[in-house]
């Protein structure tokens, strides 16, 4: 299909964009997609409307990330979407600020073990050492836990930093007891929510089905060299470069259990109601990082709603009907799609009792 604006009140469905990663997980997404044996293998992430590509040494020669969605029921690819009216998906001032892209990465992410102890750069680091205007500055929000996971947990922050050269010697020696020292475990639950900036080390713990919101980039410094029988090529562990590259990213404060708290937990905030529009929970503003924006809305009877930019959304809870002057689409559970710019204000009914949205929106 050729992308035009002949299509231009419809909402943008988000279908399954399967991405291959390092580390095996993803059998909540095979249930999801009713698959007939779900199962746990390495494309454990769902790239949500992406624009963005994987980088998966050794598949240089497969093209995946970039997300395919569906239009009028027709696939099309999302990049050429949004360059065939910039203006209309994502808006006048966003395209003037960023160019043709979303400056927005979403994920669904499913982990079957702890992942890689990891650290991402930060905006600064990026745009002065890799020329880049975005790092990876990245959310959690957690919206189920396994069976059988008593305490799901994750790791944010050194607790305990080693010094540079420790750390040098330690990741050198691959004595990941050391490094699992340095930090202490983050219960987590669903419903929770966590900022990661830029250069805080950290790992995701097992069994935990999340969404991520990050920066538009696929950039990992890898401190942990093998997860699950799976040996890192050299060119992944440190964005090609040397140990001593990816240290100098790290943020080595001490941050306590405390300070995880304050600073990287996200308790939420319930935004002015508008009479005839859902309940809107602030969970990331712009307050807490300049990279992206993440709020929840609670649909529990009919209303309508419009942003003043685009968003990526998903039905984290519950079926909604989402219906625009020329179309009623109804989304269940996991289900998502991505609201144009353009697009007039829509009408949420929420099917069979309440339902829950999570709103996934650009830098301002």
């Amino acid at each position: 299909m050729n992308a035009t604006k002949t299509h231009l009140q419809h909402l943008v469905l988000l279908p399954a964009n399967r991405v291959w990663r390092s580390y095996p997980g993803g059998a909540t997404l095979d249930r999801i997609a009713q698959a007939d044996d779900p199962d746990d293998s390495h494309f454990a992430e769902d790239w949500i409307g992406s624009v963005t590509a994987a980088v998966n040494p050794g598949r240089e020669d497969i093209t995946e990330g970039v997300s395919q969605v569906s239009l009028d029921g027709e696939s099309v690819d999302f990049a050429q979407l949004l360059a065939s009216d910039p203006e209309y998906y994502l808006g006048a001032p966003h395209t003037a600020r960023h160019g043709i892209t979303t400056m927005l990465l979403v994920k669904f992410l499913d982990s079957a073990i702890r992942l890689h102890f990891q650290c991402h750069p930060s905006r600064e680091f990026a745009a002065r050492i890799l020329q880049s205007p975005s790092g990876k500055t990245e959310a959690y929000h957690v919206l189920a836990i396994r069976e059988g996971i008593e305490a799901p947990y994750i790791y944010v922050g050194f607790q305990r930093p080693p010094t540079p050269s420790d750390l040098e010697s330690i990741v050198a020696q691959q004595d990941m007891a050391a490094l699992e020292a340095c930090f202490d475990k983050i219960i987590v639950k669903p419903g929770d929510t966590f900022l990661i900036p830029g250069g805080i080390p950290h790992a995701l713990g097992e069994g935990i089905f999340m969404v991520e919101i990050q920066e538009p980039t696929d950039f990992a410094v890898r401190f942990e060299h093998e997860r699950a029988g799976y040996v890192l090529p050299e060119s992944a562990r440190y964005m090609g470069r040397d140990i001593a590259f990816g240290i100098s990213m790290v943020d080595r404060t001490a941050y306590s259990l405390a300070d995880i708290d304050a600073k990287f937990r996200c308790a939420g905030e319930s935004l002015p109601a508008d009479a005839a529009g859902p309940r809107i929970e602030r969970l990331i503003g712009p307050d807490q990082t300049p990279c992206f924006r993440v709020n929840r809305l609670q649909v529990t009877e009919e209303c309508s709603y419009k942003t003043n930019t685009f968003g990526i959304y998903i039905v984290t809870a519950g079926k909604v009907a989402v219906e625009t002057d020329d179309e009623r689409v109804e989304l269940n559970t996991f289900e998502k799609f991505f609201y144009p710019a353009g697009l007039p204000d829509v009408t949420l009914r929420p099917v069979h009792g309440p339902a829950q949205i999570l709103e996934c929106l650009p830098p301002l």
